[in-house]
């Protein structure tokens, strides 16, 4: 299996001397599977496509973590002067419009590998971070683009915002620690396992 996408599965540099993500995927698939690590800190959605380049020839699973940087990009919107609260659900129509089109063309990328393929949403900052109520507010623009993409193209959904439901699940405001991994690596797990070659979207929560 192929991980793609940023940091939330390229976390190393965030968890020294502990096991990234693709470590614990590894650790938690069965005796004879493999995990390949495509996924680069720091790329936006349309960095994907680029990775797909690396695409091992025997790569049988794509688990995909992206646009958690490109709603980043958009911060700035957070303290945009507005009249009222229809104007600044406005701002971020534009915004959403963009990616929703940038994350339907990459999972269309992903997809013509002809792999069976899960995608994650963006998952929250921690609850004692400064301002998670508002951030958390602001990714469900996102995250709807990623929730329609997926299940439009009948795509599987490991929902990162269940998964890593507690502070100590981050090594910082956007990146998992090692315990947010180990429970990633197990929500993809139960992607994989069950059944990986269904047609069916399905949503894993833990």
């Amino acid at each position: 299996m192929v991980l793609l996408g940023d940091s939330i599965l390229d976390n190393g540099r965030y968890v020294p001397g502990g096991p990234d993500v693709v470590a614990q995927v590894r650790d938690a698939l069965p005796a004879g599977w493999r995990a390949t690590l495509l996924a680069v800190d720091g790329d936006v959605t349309s960095g994907v496509a680029r990775q797909l380049c690396s695409l091992p020839p025997d790569a049988t699973h794509l688990v995909v973590s992206a646009g958690g940087n490109d709603a980043l990009g958009y911060r700035h919107l957070l303290h945009l002067p507005v009249g009222g609260v229809v104007e600044a659900l406005l701002a971020f129509d534009g915004p959403r419009r963009a990616f929703a089109d940038d994350y339907g063309a990459m999972l269309d990328g992903v997809l013509a590998a002809g792999l069976p393929t899960g995608v994650c949403t963006i998952y929250d900052t921690p609850s004692s971070e400064p301002g998670s109520a508002v951030i958390r507010t602001a990714l469900t623009f996102f995250n709807d683009c990623i929730t329609r993409a997926a299940f439009a193209r009948g795509v599987s959904v490991v929902d990162l915002r269940l998964v890593c439901d507690d502070d100590g699940d981050y090594a910082n405001p956007i990146e998992p620690s090692v315990q947010g991994g180990a429970k990633i690596a197990a929500a993809i797990a139960a992607f994989l396992l069950p059944d990986p070659n269904h047609r069916r979207p399905t949503v894993i929560v833990r």
